[in-house]
């Protein structure tokens, strides 16, 4: 979903569906850069530590597309070698996903992203839940077992605000105009598709092998 488009997901835009997902399967041709994925002028900081290579997708609790991805990203995270690591950024395209934003990063302190995440998504687009303040979203929370004032004290923490704002970094260094999106290494920036999962592979392989 690109940046112009969220204020209509924030309306209450139209569901999204699967079939723009592209199918998932081999490709005999090569990636090509400027078609099928984008070399960054400028490379962007990566945390992954040295001889990793990292990929961090850029997303947005609020992005139909986003929750519509989700379930095969997760298939292919579970997969990946040892030497990829990834990570999530969430974006900050619309004033109140900044709370989802601090959110995340409050989560992800305690140990529980990886947890709820799937359930947030269903929050937002399933269950059409209101999440444009933090009350709101720290009371569902308790329902999901969540301790209500631990995670008002990670959301407020400075860790989590300087998170945040490292993630709006991040996502402006590589140019991310809309999501869901794949940064590779700190070098490449792919549409976060099916087909999108199999550039980021080719472009590993090409790290790996010092290309």
């Amino acid at each position: 979903m690109k940046r112009r488009e969220f204020s209509q997901a924030a309306a209450g835009a139209a569901l999204a569906s699967t079939a723009w997902l592209p199918a998932l399967a081999q490709s005999p041709i090569k990636p090509v850069s400027g078609r099928d994925y984008q070399a960054l002028e400028q490379r962007a900081l990566v945390e992954a530590p040295a001889g990793k290579v990292e990929v961090v997708e850029f997303f947005s609790y609020m992005c139909p597309h986003c929750n519509v991805f989700e379930p095969t990203l997760s298939a292919w995270t579970k997969k990946l070698p040892k030497e990829v690591v990834f990570r999530r950024a969430p974006v900050h395209f619309l004033p109140n996903a900044e709370v989802l934003q601090r959110m995340y990063f409050a989560l992800d302190a305690m140990g529980l992203a990886d947890k709820v995440h799937a359930n947030i998504f269903a929050a937002v687009h399933t269950e059409r839940r209101d999440f444009s303040k933090v009350a709101l979203v720290a009371d569902w929370l308790a329902t999901q077992g969540v301790d209500k004032a631990k995670f008002m004290d990670q959301y407020n923490s400075f860790t989590a605000a300087t998170k945040a704002t490292r993630a709006t970094q991040l996502t402006n260094a590589y140019r991310v105009d809309g999501v869901p999106a794949l940064g590779v290494a700190g070098r490449f920036l792919v549409e976060g598709t099916a087909k999108g999962l199999q550039v980021v592979d080719y472009l590993v392989a090409e790290i790996k092998a010092g290309r």
